[in-house]
């Protein structure tokens, strides 16, 4: 009997294939979606963070540029138009979110037209339209940028690290371009409306859990194509990966369960903390666990580990600390059973 693939699994097949690019993969994705638009309760938010777990598992570059067309498309169908947006994304739009300041050059209107520019602009080359904050007459503004209307002037070469090459994060730049290129989203101040920036957060906490599953899958296939999944060190080591890859899986599951509920914003703070000390666990075993092998550029683990190490290194690590700290103090966080 012929069992039915499953269709997510089917599209993930083929991810980091030359023959299948990126763009495509994404509005594939797209159209796979679990949810559409916010969560409307806790099943659904878990929903969304499964889909993104297991993106993250087989890519995480993949799963960081998705989770932004996500994010973008819940922040136009929540402040703005949501029939729009789908029909945009069922016509294969593709949306981000580039939101990080870029440094003596912050986007902004001078009459009417659009200047300067963001950095860590992810999937760039790919997205069709991206959502970036910028300076206006009104305050600080979320715009809607076609990109194709309006392509930036695009810093390839700023982008040169270890892991997540494949995420095309950029530094993009607009010089006076035309303002029937873009259009204001929302008003002053919904960009970081609670819950849902914290909402925003536990999906790419999900994405990290998943690069950590993906690490664990990695060294286990390497021990057993070796012939060293007997060795009782590396059993020790697989116990412990198996360990920091469920903690971290876990922590984004039970946080999803208190979606929108008084002391959410909190828990994704602890849930952050959380899965980034799995991971940094989980990549010291895994190093130990393959050794060098691990760390040639053609073993798939190499990937998976520097992905995962870039991934990591969301803003503001130490404010999520904080933030927990005075949670606890407050009597909001309380460890139980």
């Amino acid at each position: 009997m012929n069992i039915p693939s499953d269709p997510l699994d089917t599209v993930l097949s083929h991810t980091r294939a030359d023959d299948r690019p990126m763009a495509k993969t994404l509005r594939a994705l797209h159209a796979l979606l679990p949810v559409s638009g916010d969560p409307r309760d806790p099943v659904e938010m878990l929903a969304l963070l499964r889909f993104l777990y297991r993106i993250g598992r087989r890519d995480l570059p993949l799963a960081r540029v998705f989770e932004g067309h996500v994010d973008a498309m819940q922040i136009i169908a929540r402040y703005d138009d949501p029939a729009a947006v789908a029909a945009m994304a069922g016509q294969g739009s593709l949306f981000g979110v580039w939101n990080a300041a870029l440094v003596d050059e912050p986007l902004r209107l001078v009459d009417g037209r659009l200047h300067g520019g963001k950095s860590f602009a992810s999937g760039c080359g790919l997205l069709t339209h991206a959502l970036a904050g910028a300076d206006t007459p009104e305050g600080h503004r979320l715009l809607l940028i076609d990109l194709i209307a309006s392509a930036p002037e695009v810093d390839r070469s700023w982008w040169d690290v270890v892991g997540m090459e494949r995420s095309q994060t950029h530094v993009v730049r607009w010089n006076g371009a035309d303002p029937a290129s873009f259009r204001t989203i929302g008003e002053p101040g919904d960009y970081a409306r609670e819950p849902y920036f914290s909402g925003g957060a536990l999906r790419f906490v999900a994405c990290h859990a998943g690069g950590i599953a993906g690490v664990f899958d990695h060294v286990r296939d390497h021990l057993v194509a070796t012939g060293r999944d007997e060795d009782p060190h590396q059993l020790g080591r697989l116990a412990e990966l198996y360990g920091a890859a469920e903690a971290a899986a876990d922590a984004v599951r039970s946080v999803a369960a208190t979606w929108a509920e008084p002391g959410f914003i909190e828990r994704v703070a602890a849930a952050r903390l959380a899965v980034a000390s799995a991971a940094e666990r989980a990549i010291t075993l895994a190093q130990q666990a393959v050794g060098v092998s691990g760390m040639f550029v053609a073993h798939p683990l190499s990937a998976a580990m520097t992905d995962l190490m870039v991934y990591l290194r969301q803003p503001a690590p130490d404010a999520q600390r904080m933030r927990v700290g005075k949670a606890v103090v407050d009597a909001v966080l309380v460890p139980g059973l």
